[in-house]
């Protein structure tokens, strides 16, 4: 754990409640080191390990969307996920990757952002549970509040992460005319039933 603020114990009981807040049905914790993402490395190595991780948990969940951190991110454990989740997504898809479970091919991957912004595909309008989301990332109290972590960081500043957060839902809302949205970006085109 290479966090400024809090250890592994106090992080993880800050995302139990981050979770409840939110009714998270299911979150797992793979155990991956923070600050040791590896990717890229063809299923050797620690890489390839964590990789052989992710595909286990898509193959036994089986979801149809996936949910990835964008390209870009000042934290490189985001932009090494972003490449490690769609190494694991692809991999999970493969008849001989050998991991457990029945290989499983998700229909869809969104992106969404942490700390930077780009364009969307598409908003999804968070106007009426966006205090809840607020909520749930200030029981992340060891990374959001200066008190409780002790040293000043980029997250726990005035115009910290909190502040960016509330900045882009709300450009993000009122570019859709609500007053917060969401922003994703679809590896895939979007297939509507009509304009109408």
């Amino acid at each position: 754990e290479l966090g400024t603020g809090g250890d592994p114990k106090i992080r993880g009981e800050e995302a139990e409640a981050a979770a409840r807040i939110l009714g998270v049905s299911l979150r797992l914790n793979l155990g991956l080191p923070d600050g040791g993402l590896i990717y890229g490395a063809g299923g050797r190595g620690a890489g390839g390990e964590q990789k052989r991780r992710i595909v286990e948990v898509i193959r036994r969940l089986r979801p149809r969307v996936v949910l990835v951190p964008w390209h870009t991110d000042r934290h490189p454990d985001h932009t090494a996920a972003h490449h490690l989740l769609n190494e694991a997504i692809f991999a999970a898809a493969l008849e001989k990757y050998e991991a457990p479970g029945e290989p499983h091919r998700v229909e869809r991957v969104l992106y969404y952002f942490i700390n930077d912004a780009a364009e969307p595909s598409f908003l999804v309008d968070v106007s009426s549970t966006w205090e809840k989301k607020r909520e749930s990332l200030l029981a992340h109290r060891s990374q959001f509040d200066l008190a409780a972590s002790g040293v000043e960081t980029p997250l726990n500043k005035p115009w910290g992460l909190l502040y960016k957060v509330e900045a882009r839902d709300r450009y993000f809302g009122s570019l859709a005319g609500v007053a917060f949205a969401e922003g994703f970006v679809a590896r895939q085109p979007l297939l509507l039933p009509g304009v109408l």
